[in-house]
This record gives structure tokens, sequence and C-alpha cells, in this order.
């Protein structure tokens, strides 16, 4: 499938700005700032700008792009069952989305993480009368206050009104619409509160940031991720899926077990290439300079992420 107008528009922005703004974490806006010429602000616009974009997988489940991270979607009698929930400034299109899929009210929503790109939707759900479930770690990101110098922004702790309202401690199975959900928990990789989202009946995982189909991914040391738990967290969809799985990545278009597979190929690759360049002495600029990414950059370094801030990530935690 390819990728929205949206996410295009936004991933040659990220190209532009990632050189200069070194991203410490994926966090809400506050709500008293107005970000001019950031990342943030940037996609906070073309998730503004539209489409929502809707691709109809199997077994009643959609997955939604052009609201920052992707939405899964699973339609029902009993209402709309969502795995994350975008950015917030989306709502009356992904409202337009829902309709074109089918009728009915949104019911739970379930956060992969705290990242504002996937739980800045969390109080419009809520306002709605849906409860959201999120990992315990994810819920007390979004209770904190953080400071990005480099983003001249200051991410402030979300109302109670627009905080998950269910916590999720163990790994759970629910039934919704006909279809057992099972949640799991990752181990801190791209984030210290991970969590998978997998439909057993539609054969349906959700990974959240865990993979970025065709991208390097962003890894939240600020929030208790590194580069080895990046890769386990990787290795831990391959178990889960087969050949026949489709894979919602947390960016990028729909996935399976393939494109997830070569998504861990890549980290590891990257992971030891920077790892020998930083045993040999080199500085984090000399080896941004030595481009271990090179030969990949093609493929992977043309969205939100490039090569040469992934090596910096990779080089903070090796």
């Amino acid at each position: 499938m390819k990728n929205s107008l949206n996410s295009q528009r936004a991933s040659r922005i990220f190209v532009a700005l990632s050189l200069t703004f070194p991203i410490l974490a994926l966090a809400q806006v506050a709500p008293t700032e107005t970000p001019i010429s950031t990342p943030f602000s940037q996609i906070n616009a073309a998730a503004k700008a539209g489409p929502i974009n809707v691709h109809k997988l199997r077994g009643g489940i959609s997955m939604l792009d052009g609201s920052g991270g992707n939405i899964t979607v699973m339609a029902g009698p009993n209402g709309f069952f969502l795995v994350d929930t975008g950015i917030a400034v989306s709502q009356a299109m992904i409202l337009d989305a829902l309709r074109s899929i089918g009728p009915g009210k949104i019911r739970v929503a379930v956060d992969t993480h705290w990242h504002w790109d996937h739980a800045d939707g969390n109080g419009w759900v809520r306002a709605q009368g849906a409860s959201i479930m999120a990992d315990p770690v994810a819920l007390k990101r979004l209770k904190e206050t953080i400071r990005v110098v480099e983003w001249g922004n200051t991410f402030r702790p979300k109302p109670v009104a627009e905080l998950p309202d269910i916590v999720i401690k163990g790994d759970r199975t629910l039934q919704e619409n006909g279809e057992t959900i099972r949640i799991r928990h990752y181990k801190a990789g791209h984030t210290d509160g991970d969590i998978s989202v997998y439909f057993v009946k539609a054969d349906v995982l959700s990974t959240g940031d865990t993979f970025w189909n065709g991208q390097y991914p962003f890894i939240d040391y600020v929030g208790g991720g590194s580069i080895d738990g990046a890769i386990a967290s990787a290795n831990a969809n391959i178990a889960m899926a087969t050949a026949r799985t489709i894979i919602v990545p947390g960016h990028g278009p729909v996935g399976d077990l393939k494109s997830q597979t070569a998504f861990r190929d890549m980290l590891v690759t990257i992971r030891n290439r920077v790892s020998a360049l930083k045993r040999k002495g080199l500085t984090v600029e000399q080896a941004q300079a030595a481009t271990p990414t090179k030969d990949l950059d093609a493929k992977w370094g043309q969205s939100v992420i490039s090569g040469k801030l992934f090596t910096a990530l990779v080089y903070r935690g090796v």
C-alpha cells in the first residue's frame, strides 16, 4: 500500500528539520505554546490539513494514516475499538473516516505508548464517552513535564480528563465485537511503556512504534528506550507473526512478516556498524561523518528520521 500524501508531506518536512533538531522526546504539545517552524508545529499542520486515508485490511479491521502515527480501527456492532488516537487536530477527519467504515461510536481505545503523535487524540476520544487503556509507564509519562531545549517547547502533563482511564499492568485478553484481542507488553525498546495489540481471528498485529515500515525509527532514550531494546521488540513482533499476519506499524505503510524482518535486520546492521565506530574511539560527530547508514539511506532514510540523526540515536545507546 502507498503512503498517504499527508505522510509524504510530513516526511519531506522532517527530513530537512531532523538534521537540525535532535529528537529527544515525542510528547504532547503544551496547550499554552504555539511552536513556530519546529517539527511539532509542522506535523501538526500536516495533520490538520489531511487527508486521513482508510486502508481496509481484514476481519472488519482498517488502518488510518495521516494523523501522525497510524491508527488501527476495528468496527463492529458494539462500536469502534481503536489502537492509538492520533493528533487531536485531526478529530473531524478521523470521525469522517470512521463513518466511512461503519456506524457507531468509539467504545474503547488503546495507547501503544505515550508519544504525542499516537496519544494526543485521547482527550476528544474520552470526551465522546470512550475508555482508553495504556501501560502504567505510558500513563506516567503523560503526566510529566518535559522541556526539550532543542525544540523550544515544554511538553506539559495532560489534564486528568484526557488521560487513559484503564491501566494495563500485565498482558490481557479481551473480547470485542466477536474478536479475541491480545494486549502484550514489550520490554523497554522504543519507549519504556510500549504495548502491542493482536487481533487473533483477523490475524492483524498492531505494533505502535516498535515497527516503522521502511523508515528509520525514533528511539526515545529520555523515555527509557534503547537500540538493543528496539531490536528485542522487533524480534518479539517477528515471534508473534506468521507469513499470513498483517502488521500495522506505527509509521509507514501496512506491513507483514517480511517487512518486519527487514526492519529488524536494518536495526542490527546499523547497531553493529555504529558500535564498531564507537569502539574505535570516534565521537558521535565523527561517527556521523563516517556515514554508516549511507547504503541504507535511500530505503530507510527518506522520512521522519534521517540517517545522520539515526546514527546519533544509535551511538547514544551502544
